[in-house]
């Protein structure tokens, strides 16, 4: 079996897709924008062959390095970045080569697109928020006018909180429209809940080999915009409600052999004709695993290997690692060099050493949306994660 796998080397835990694929008897075949020397040492023993490309948005440049891997090694079976920021390339690259078993571009749309999603969602009867394609200032004030402030902006086809807002009076609406970039944006009735994520590795038939929650701050958008501190967890046991919503949102959207990571809301406040305290409602699709560290998340929580289930599914379509029973939750909490915290770096590994699964400096381009420094344990249960929380980031 041939893999062309786009960007092994970023974000870095993506090379235990690698590594999982190569001791599955795979030809990996990488293509990335950093020089080969400085790739890390488990991901070259993965590789069987890497093509640096300067810049992977050259699609040209991205073609010939497919064109030679297949003239070199025969008919690409699979090509995956399990990266948004190259799905539609990858999309792209399938069709162009021929290649069937993922995401082809003609259907890209209804996963990259915002407003393309809820026909989708009605189809799963899954409920989600009213939207509106953002033309002009007056379609914008209809729409206001149907649901009222607060009201939330942001692209059609954007990633994780980029350049998204929420606007709460007539000034932000008359703001937002004066510095609006240049791009499609949608507008969506603003909703009072936090943020649980189903993560799920489906077969080829987009049944489930694995399923999981994480749950996450309430706005993102405010993390970056503000400059929070950012936490979230990964629970022992996925809630049945949001699995039956999971496995009835790819269903409808014919999402098969991927890692997927599906965002839903669930109601800290009842709304009118979506649900009372506690129900979900269908926010977006992410047709790839979640950010950050979120898969080894996974791992630590479930006590399994997301990469190697992964893998199998390619190889095999099949989970071939057993549900070891062992389940607790999985907590990320980090600071920022700008803030003064009660309690010391010292202090925390003392007090949660044992525990500690994760514990690094971000990365640069990473620090707006994840911290500068995190700490990730594991946890009995939710009262001990708050308490975690709780200790990491109180103020001095």
């Amino acid at each position: 079996m041939n893999f062309v796998y786009i960007s092994p080397q970023f974000p870095k835990h993506y090379e235990h897709f690698c590594d999982r694929l190569n001791k599955n008897g795979v030809t990996v075949l990488g293509i990335g924008d950093t020089p080969y020397e400085n790739l890390s040492g488990e991901l070259k023993a993965s590789l069987t062959e890497y093509y640096f490309v300067p810049d992977l948005s050259d699609y040209d440049a991205v073609f010939r390095a497919v064109a030679f891997f297949s003239f070199k090694y025969g008919k690409i079976d699979w090509l995956e970045s399990n990266n948004e920021f190259w799905l539609e390339q990858d999309a792209r690259l399938r069709t162009d080569f021929h290649i069937t078993t993922g995401e082809q571009y003609a259907n890209i749309s209804r996963i990259k697109h915002k407003s393309a999603m809820k026909a989708y969602y009605a189809k799963a009867g899954v409920p989600t928020a009213r939207l509106a394609k953002v033309t002009d200032y007056e379609a914008a004030q209809a729409f206001i006018g149907q649901v009222g402030y607060p009201v939330i902006v942001k692209p059609d086809t954007g990633v994780g909180a980029t350049d998204t807002y929420k606007l709460e009076n007539d000034e932000d609406l008359k703001r937002f429209f004066a510095n609006k970039p240049d791009a499609p944006y949608v507008m969506e009735d603003f909703i009072t809940g936090d943020i649980c994520s189903y993560d799920a590795i489906l077969d080829n038939e987009g049944n489930p080999l694995l399923e999981s929650m994480t749950v996450w701050p309430p706005s993102v958008m405010d993390i970056v915009i503000k400059q929070l501190d950012l936490s979230y967890y990964t629970v022992d046991h996925a809630p049945e409600a949001l699995k039956k919503m999971g496995r009835a949102t790819v269903k409808a959207f014919d999402v098969k052999s991927r890692f997927v990571h599906l965002e839903f809301f669930r109601l800290t406040k009842a709304k009118k004709g979506l649900g009372e305290v506690g129900d979900f409602v269908g926010l977006e699709v992410n047709m790839r695993p979640a950010g950050g560290y979120t898969p080894d998340m996974i791992d630590y929580a479930h006590s399994t290997d997301v990469y190697q289930i992964w893998a199998d599914m390619i190889t095999d379509n099949e989970r071939k690692i057993p549900d070891s029973g062992e389940h607790c939750y999985c907590v990320y909490a980090s600071r920022r060099d700008c803030h003064n915290y009660a309690h010391s770096h010292e202090e925390i590994l003392e007090r949660y050493g044992d525990s500690m699964v994760m514990c690094e400096r971000m990365p640069e381009m990473m620090v707006p949306q994840m911290g500068n420094q995190m700490y990730t344990v594991k946890t009995p249960d939710n009262a001990t994660t708050q308490e975690f929380i709780h200790f990491v980031q109180a103020k001095a």
